[in-house]
């Protein structure tokens, strides 16, 4: 099996636009090239993702082919569509009705200014987006078809960047809807938010989720070659700071040793199976020398999705949001809200894990040590330590409330701790919730959302309501705008909405 990547290199966006034959084969021949010069114009605007014009659509029997044809190219991970003149909605409910990947509605024209000197009724025939979208507008709601409707001219660059989080969320999904995840034991005893539905999951996000025995990893660990684990350590002392007790020649040294053995057992583990997330649980290691905590924060900071204690929702949120975010400043983790700095009116959030932090949250050099864990009942492992960038992010939890899934998110800001912490050594970071300490943390409880969460630096609040509309799942979020009086609302009215939406 090929190396995980994130990469879009591979993917493509359809750029379909809508008229009819009634304007003629001249005002045709015009939008064609009305239209590819819009997609070309969002091409060369630096979106993530290939933007693939397609010829204009005129019948319901070219619409419908074009989205079967999407349907049926893994390449494809989403459509854009715009009706550049009036397209009669009708010939558009066969195609949307057989249309299983994401869209985004672009509401825009070919000119940003009039020409009022020159309007004539020959412009306006060819010119009437304001008219065509709105008809195409009334067909999805009418449909119920989910979409992201984003309106503007191509070269205003608040509409290439909504298309851009949109292209990101769609390659989101697209990882959600090719990932297989390997559960290595079950997720922590008695604990209730880890649980989930995993038939429900590959319904919905299209996510296998299977278990493996830890002695089958633990067996690729014992497998890898002695040079190779030289080899990995010559890396590690190249990359990190680390401890001169784990340095070649240094009193611990064989404990770094152990733990590149298990990042590559792992990682060849992962490989062959075509594996893109995976979970662990201290509380099932077999026959592994130390819990894997280095291994699993350099395989996070490469793409791959990861949960701790078994919690596999939150290794596919870390997946997602590692796609999500691919090529830009900034990275997705594994995060745990662990405790509060409570000085009234400066209350922050200390978020940890016991290993399992993704070095890219900061640009700093990491160092590398070994320290007692406490549970595990295992050699003591090495890990990466290191704090948080400032800056601002979003905490995501997914969670399994019986009837559905919700997602829960906050927007926060990183912040520097008030202290160093020096008998922390755990990579770590530090946050102020918005809107207030106190109503993000009373909002949390209320939505009975996850210790466990993605903390993601690289993309934002938008791209996760992206990525929502398009998987069908609940949202709810909490930010600057948020009171709990309004959150309790929606999330009651929430439950009513999904429970008829859903079905009874």
């Amino acid at each position: 099996m090929p190396a995980l990547t994130t990469s879009f290199d591979a993917l493509e966006i359809w750029f379909l636009t809508g008229s009819q034959g009634l304007y003629g084969e001249d005002t045709l021949r015009q939008v064609a090239e009305q239209s590819q010069t819009i997609a070309t114009t969002l091409g060369d605007s630096g979106l993530p993702v290939r933007i693939v014009w397609k010829p204009v659509l005129t019948d319901s029997a070219s619409i419908r082919r074009a989205m079967l044809d999407a349907n049926g190219d893994d390449n494809v991970i989403g459509l854009i569509a715009w009706m550049h003149t009036f397209s009669p909605a009708k010939m558009w409910i066969a195609g949307l009705d057989a249309l299983q990947k994401p869209l985004l509605h672009f509401h825009t024209q070919a000119n940003v200014e009039l020409p009022y000197a020159d309007i004539d009724f020959d412009f306006m025939n060819l010119n009437q987006a304001a008219h065509g979208d709105r008809e195409f507008g009334y067909i999805q709601t009418r449909l119920g078809v989910a979409r992201k409707t984003v309106v503007g001219h191509a070269t205003n660059p608040r509409v290439t960047a909504e298309i851009a989080t949109w292209s990101r969320a769609a390659a989101g999904w697209h990882a959600a809807q090719n990932m297989k995840l390997a559960r290595f034991g079950d997720n922590m005893r008695y604990v209730a938010v880890t649980e989930g539905d995993k038939t429900e999951a590959e319904h919905r996000f299209g996510v296998q989720v299977n278990t493996w025995s830890v002695n089958e990893l633990a067996a690729a660990v014992d497998a890898v070659p002695s040079d190779a684990i030289d080899a990995l350590v010559a890396e590690y002392e190249e990359l990190y700071d680390v401890a001169p007790e784990l340095r070649v020649g240094g009193e611990r040294h064989s404990s770094l040793r152990d733990g590149a053995a298990i990042e590559l057992g792992l990682r060849g583990f992962l490989e062959e199976g075509g594996f893109s997330a995976f979970t662990t649980s201290f509380e099932d290691l077999g026959s592994l020398r130390q819990l894997p905590g280095l291994a699993v924060q350099r395989l996070m900071a490469d793409g791959y999705g990861f949960g701790a204690e078994g919690d596999w929702k939150t290794a596919v949120l870390v997946r997602v949001a590692n796609v999500m975010g691919s090529g830009l400043p900034g990275g997705a983790s594994l995060m745990e809200d662990y405790t509060y700095d409570l000085v009234d009116g400066a209350e922050t959030i200390l978020g940890a894990h016991m290993l399992e932090v993704s070095p890219t949250l900061t640009t700093a050099k990491p160092t590398l040590e070994v320290h007692p864990l406490g549970i595990g009942a295992k050699d003591d492992p090495v890990r990466l330590v290191f704090t948080a960038d400032p800056g601002t992010a979003v905490v995501v939890a997914l969670s399994d409330v019986r009837d559905r899934f919700r997602l829960t998110a906050n927007v926060v800001d990183v912040v520097e701790p008030r202290a160093p912490l020096p008998n922390l050594p755990v990579g770590r970071a530090v946050w102020q919730p918005r809107p207030d300490f106190a109503t993000s943390a009373a909002a949390w409880l209320t939505a009975g959302a996850a210790h466990h969460t993605v903390m993601s630096t690289a993309v934002g609040i938008e791209a996760f309501e992206d990525f929502a509309r398009i998987a069908g799942v609940e949202l709810l979020v909490i930010d600057e705008s948020t009171t709990l009086r309004a959150f309790e609302q929606e999330v009651r009215w929430n439950a009513v909405y999904h429970r008829i939406a859903d079905g009874l």
